[in-house]
């Protein structure tokens, strides 16, 4: 019993800490209330043949844990769940969504490396640490992009360069 409820709380305390490195990390590219950026990036990713569905994720695991965004490279499919407009960081879960999407481009459906020139800022470390080989590899391009200060059009260059 004593273990079962230890093991609950170390649960919820992991899923508390992913849940605010989020809010933090999702923040610190977003340029205000304007959703022009999301929607300008949205339609390109449509025009690419992605599908950009604005509702919650399905689950990835079987932490129950639903996140900000996804992508479904074998179907091209993006979901945004809806609480990043509500949060204010709709724009820059889209972009880090459309970062996985041009990796997919890149790897004619498969998930490739960018190679991109930009180094992970040293705050962005333990959203992709978490991850493990290549897949680390994937998602810290991901964040690396979604934290410039000109992650929107990195993004839609990414996707030109890629998708095209």
């Amino acid at each position: 019993m004593k273990y079962r409820l230890l093991s609950k709380l170390r649960s919820s305390l992991i899923l508390i800490f992913l849940f605010a490195s989020g809010l933090v990390v999702s923040n610190l590219a977003y340029s205000g209330d304007d959703n022009s950026g999301f929607n300008q990036l949205q339609e390109i990713l449509i025009s690419y043949g992605f599908v950009v569905k604005q509702e919650i994720p399905p689950k990835i695991d079987n932490s129950g844990l639903r996140p900000y965004g996804l992508m479904n490279s074998k179907t091209k499919t993006i979901w945004i769940n809806p609480v990043v407009f509500e949060l204010g960081n709709a724009q820059a879960v889209l972009v880090h969504e459309a970062v996985h999407a041009a990796q997919n481009c890149a790897g004619e459906g498969q998930m490739s490396l960018l190679n991109l020139d930009l180094e992970p800022p040293q705050f962005t470390r333990p959203y992709f640490m978490r991850y493990h080989s290549y897949r680390r590899e994937i998602e810290a391009e991901a964040y690396t992009v979604q934290v410039q200060t000109d992650s929107l059009a990195i993004a839609i260059k990414l996707l030109e360069q890629h998708c095209s």
